[in-house]
């Protein structure tokens, strides 16, 4: 389903990113990575970048093909950056990098935004998110930042939030909705990345043992990387703004206790 396909995979250095790539391309796309550090292993072309400022994202959309198929925003960093520079990768570098590259994506192509179950607070937390989500552009993240008293300890969840909100609005967009194109989120569990160690020491170890406790083991990038494939592909034609936890029944097992049932 994918033979053919010329696919964009940011954070293909490392971790989901690295192994999203690789399966990409072992199910016949010619893939495109995007990273600040060179990827360990050969793709169809691979082009060094940062999305942290507008800039940054400027030059990375003019060096991308003139036309391919799916854009998969895997690159994320943890918070230990602090909250400026992790809600600006997190969210608006890949918001600005996604609707710059709008006109690039084929008609029926596809936008696939790797998230978290820790976005999951974004209906708690909607008005917030709605205001990071409605800024438009590129902003002065730092001015984001005092303004909506975003802490560096909470900012990954924030930023996750933000980008689950604008993955269902992005899917009405006439930006990306005019020309079929598809726009959906993963949200992985905990998973066995070299940025887990990073979260236990953003969210705390309690947090990360709880999360894997409730599903029986941490998650790995094999386990994520075919749900992305999938989303490419024309077998989800006809998913749209939707956002799949991929978390070994994480998200189920919160909600029951959330909701009570």
């Amino acid at each position: 389903m994918l033979f053919g396909k010329t696919i964009v995979v940011t954070g293909c250095a490392s971790g989901i990113g690295a192994r999203a790539a690789e399966l990409l391309g072992q199910l016949g796309a010619d893939v495109m990575g995007i990273d600040r550090r060179e990827p360990k292993f050969a793709m169809a072309a691979f082009v060094q970048g940062d999305l942290s400022a507008p800039e940054g994202v400027a030059s990375l959309a003019a060096r991308l093909p003139h036309k391919f198929d799916a854009l998969c925003n895997v690159a994320g960093v943890s918070g230990t950056l602090g909250a400026v520079k992790s809600l600006a990768i997190n969210f608006y570098g890949l918001r600005a990098l996604s609707e710059a590259c709008a006109a690039k994506l084929r008609e029926g192509g596809a936008v696939v935004n790797v998230a978290s179950i820790a976005g999951f607070g974004w209906r708690q937390n909607l008005e917030r998110a709605k205001g990071l989500a409605g800024i438009q552009g590129f902003p002065h993240v730092e001015t984001v930042v005092e303004e909506f008293r975003i802490k560096d300890e909470e900012v990954y969840p924030v930023s996750k939030e933000a980008l689950l909100l604008w993955t269902f609005r992005a899917a009405h967009l006439p930006l990306f909705k005019d020309r079929g194109i598809r726009v959906n989120a993963v949200s992985p569990g905990p998973v066995e990345t070299p940025i887990l160690a990073e979260f236990r020491s953003v969210l705390g170890d309690e947090r990360v043992d709880s999360d894997i406790t409730r599903v029986g083991r941490a998650g790995n990038a094999g386990d994520i990387a075919p749900v992305i494939a999938f989303l490419c592909s024309d077998g989800a034609r006809w998913v749209n703004g939707v956002n799949v936890a991929a978390d070994g029944g994480l998200e189920a097992s919160i909600l029951a206790e959330v909701m009570g049932f």
